[in-house]
């Protein structure tokens, strides 16, 4: 039987043991990794097939551009989908949107596995492609908040950036099993294997492994901190709207965590999913060298980022979050030269080099934002600042990287470099204006003090 505790409200709660938390975080990692095992699989088949399968009437170049534009638009359904979870989040509880999302997801990933190529239905093809993008962009701007706070809030204060941070290992671990799949692929496939029918093979594979995580997540129990503001929000006479309360109390945390997403997001999907791009189609190489690198970051990621976040919890969340932001504007110029060279190991090292600066950032980022916002509009502000900062940062990335690249010939890998320096710039200002949380206690709340005066 666990112990009880008495919040500052009156109400008791269950005291964190090992045991729960552990159980918490399994369920938070299995079900992140499948959703973003789902969502980064979009992006790297947008780099090496969709462009060719659905839109065949252009050149590859721009076909792939028009791939990564229904990539983007993934992203611009994010904020949407961060807002309407957040919202039932805040007011219902966390575990029933996890379920939600993750049925959402694993739906969509396995319908894009399906879809008749634009040879066979036309333009309705890459019309359902988008449809099943929006979704995918729903149902994840909605697991991001809910993995990381059903964390958060069971866990203690003074040990949550190293629990925090194993729902971010979720995220490169489903990269390690999408880039993991598609490497083997690769391996035991032809080219025109892969193009004719093997790229749906890891599309089928998320069905099995959305069962597993539905499996982990019912059995989750209800953040105690949640259902302590869950009743006092009950016993009070006002109307809850999260969205508005987010909005007038507090938008300077929301501009915030957007402007330190900025670098950290950006530089993911550079290092990730543009790479490949520019290694197959600008420097005419097979996509097994790229992949193989990609592969050994997503393996660092995982292990290195939880040893992060017990860093942040004893010398703070923003000395990291600035060395990683600074890193990655320096690291930008020496990025692509060693790309360039299609060397293995300095493929490999510029690869584990740039995830390194990124886990700086990514890391101590779940239990930062977690902090800024209180109880009773968590899910919402925390979803609201990281997914609006990825329609201006991870959406546009591909996009804008592929446009400062210019044509094959002209490769203009300095103007890349640069948009990730004027990142790097954004993020470490935001930084310096943010407050140190490290071991902020998450029984606090602006809207619910309010509501007492």
């Amino acid at each position: 039987m666990s112990d009880t505790v008495v919040s500052p409200a009156g109400s008791a709660s269950p005291t964190p043991t090992r045991s729960n938390i552990v159980k918490i975080v399994f369920a938070s990692v299995v079900g992140t990794a499948v959703e973003w095992y789902d969502f980064f699989l979009y992006g790297s088949a947008a780099a090496l097939v969709f462009g060719s399968l659905f839109f065949p009437d252009s050149d590859p170049l721009t076909g792939t551009l028009l791939a990564f534009g229904t990539y983007a638009l993934g992203f611009v359904a994010r904020p949407l989908g961060g807002v309407v979870f957040g919202h039932y989040g805040d007011r219902v509880g966390r575990k029933k949107m996890l379920v939600i999302s993750l049925l959402m997801m694993g739906g969509a990933t396995v319908a894009i596995g399906l879809l008749p190529t634009y040879a066979t239905i036309g333009i309705a093809a890459p019309l359902l492609l988008l449809l099943c993008r929006l979704v995918q962009g729903f149902a994840v701007g909605g697991e991001w908040g809910g993995a990381v706070l059903m964390v958060a809030e069971h866990g203690k204060d003074e040990h949550r950036g190293f629990w925090s941070s194993w729902p971010q290992a979720g995220v490169p671990f489903g990269n390690l099993l999408a880039t993991g799949v598609l490497w083997l692929l690769s391996v035991f496939q032809s080219d025109a294997a892969f193009n004719a029918w093997g790229w749906r093979i890891p599309f089928l594979l998320s069905a099995v492994m959305v069962l597993i995580g539905l499996w982990v997540r019912v059995s989750l129990e209800e953040s105690p901190v949640f259902a302590e503001a869950k009743a006092e929000i009950e016993s009070s006479e006002k109307a809850h709207l999260p969205i508005l309360e987010v909005l007038r109390r507090y938008p300077r945390e929301v501009l915030l965590a957007m402007g330190m997403r900025m670098t950290e997001n950006i530089s993911y999907y550079i290092f990730t999913i543009v790479v490949i791009t520019y290694v197959t189609t600008y420097l005419g190489a097979q996509k097994g060298v790229v992949l193989g690198a990609l592969l050994a970051g997503a393996a660092m990621q995982s292990v290195l980022i939880p040893a992060i976040g017990a860093l942040s919890d004893k010398v703070g969340r923003r000395p990291l979050y600035l060395v990683g932001a600074v890193g990655v504007g320096v690291w930008g110029f020496v990025y692509f030269g060693m790309i360039d060279s299609l060397s293995g190991p300095q493929i490999m090292l510029a690869t584990l080099v740039g995830l390194f600066f990124h886990a700086l950032m990514y890391s101590p980022q779940a239990a930062f934002f977690s902090e800024l916002f209180g109880t009773s509009v968590r899910y919402t502000g925390a979803s609201v600042g990281y997914q609006l900062a990825s329609i201006l940062a991870g959406a546009l990335a591909p996009i804008i990287a592929l446009q400062l690249l210019g044509s094959t010939d002209e490769k203009n890998t300095g103007a890349v470099a640069v948009y990730l320096a004027v990142a790097a710039a954004i993020t470490v200002v935001s930084v310096l204006l943010a407050k140190e949380t490290k071991a902020t206690s998450l029984r606090h709340d602006r809207v619910l003090d309010g509501a007492r005066d």
